[in-house]
């Protein structure tokens, strides 16, 4: 498949963060409880909360590792190699992954009509800054403005960039909420967490978070829950934190499959609280979530609906896919993700420029080569596009 008869929008684009993206917008008097910058041996880290943070390589993303350079690793590794070997070709950092007008250049090379944007950093630090709940919510205040002011949220109707929201606060989040809406915010994004607050870790479905999950039915932009450090636990199978994921020249741990473990308690407890149901017109992405929990979540969720009847109006399977969409990692079965979710429910996103992700975001076609043209049109245009249309 070399061409197709319609266009492309890509659900999981990322920028690389400017090096003040979170410290530009930030009153000084958060400097400490936030992010700054640090040197050690030559080498810039970023301080988070008081302690260097290791999360990242190079947090100044310069020089980078080439866009899909763990291609072949995530591909099942067919030559064997050492994985880290993918990653020591490095090349300076290119303008289109910090400037809005380059990267609207390479999504035309690209063949692409456009793309969600989320960030890279800013889907790892909500955990380390979950112990200052307060400086939690100044530092994405601040990273949200820098977002707005360097890509904008629907930049020449081509670049949809995502806010970044954390439940730390339940009346921050509503603030931030409405000024990402008076902004003209076409998405919003979190990650796929239990939040922290002051009082301690609750459920996102809480009742304080009422009026939060009020005001986004009622808007009727969609909500996306982005892969990120979600703060699981390896329960002392393996270090925890987002780093120790691919500590020891990335030997296998239980760690590896975290992604999915958060993404799964979120969706299945959404789907048992009736969230879905009290919140009709919520619309909710997964993306760079992966899709094999998929099967293991119907079975519990329907589980639960016989054990306890009554507790649910509906299919509890059906009422998730009336109301979630599915972007599944490139390398997941995307026929068997169309089979679990109705093609109407499934998401094209590349992960462009992530190491993880393709090479370039095309090089998914052979991927829904068997769909059907009509839905293999719905995952790679026409569900993303129904995701960002203004709300009537």
């Amino acid at each position: 498949m070399t061409e197709l008869d319609h266009p492309v929008i890509d659900a999981d684009n990322h920028y690389y963060e400017a090096l003040d993206a979170f410290t530009r917008h930030l009153d000084p008097a958060w400097a400490q409880r936030g992010v700054q910058w640090c040197e050690i041996d030559g080498r810039k880290y970023h301080v988070i909360g008081g302690r260097v943070s290791r999360a990242v390589t190079n947090a100044t993303f310069d020089p980078i590792a080439r866009a899909g350079a763990m291609h072949d690793f995530f591909r099942g590794n067919p030559e064997g190699r050492d994985p880290l070997s993918f990653l020591a070709e490095r090349e300076p950092i290119r303008p289109e992954y910090r400037d809005r007008d380059a990267r609207v250049e390479v999504l035309d090379a690209q063949g692409l009509e456009a793309c969600w944007m989320f960030p890279t950093l800013g889907m790892i630090y909500e955990e380390l800054l979950t112990g200052d709940p307060e400086a939690n919510c100044a530092t994405f205040r601040a990273f949200n403005r820098w977002i707005e002011e360097d890509w904008g949220f629907s930049y020449r109707n081509r670049i949809h960039a995502a806010p970044y929201l954390t439940l730390a606060d339940p009346d921050w989040a509503v603030d931030e909420l409405q000024w990402a809406l008076d902004a003209g915010a076409r998405l919003v994004v979190m990650r796929p967490a239990a939040p922290t607050t002051v009082s301690g870790r609750c459920s996102p479905f809480d009742d304080r978070y009422a009026r939060f999950w009020g005001l986004l039915d009622e808007s009727g932009i969609t909500m996306v829950l982005h892969a990120g450090d979600g703060g699981v636990s390896s329960n002392g199978y393996a270090p925890d934190g987002f780093a120790a994921s691919f500590s020891g020249a990335w030997k296998p741990t239980i760690k590896f499959f975290a992604i999915e473990q958060a993404i799964k308690d979120y969706l299945l407890t959404m789907v048992l609280e009736n969230h879905l149901v009290r919140y009709p017109n919520l619309r909710v992405a997964s993306v760079e979530n992966g899709a094999q929990f998929l099967g293991d979540l119907f079975r519990k969720a329907r589980s639960l609906s016989h054990k306890i009847p009554g507790w649910f109006s509906d299919d509890p399977v059906d009422i998730l896919r009336r109301q979630v969409w599915i972007n599944p990692f490139w390398e997941d079965d995307a026929i068997e993700v169309v089979d679990h979710m109705g093609a109407d429910r499934v998401l094209f996103g590349s992960d462009w420029p992530h190491i993880e992700g393709m090479p370039r975001p095309l090089d998914y076609l052979p991927e829904v080569k068997e769909l059907a043209p009509a839905d293999r049109r719905l995952v790679l245009h026409d569900n993303a596009a129904g995701l960002i249309a203004p709300p009537a």
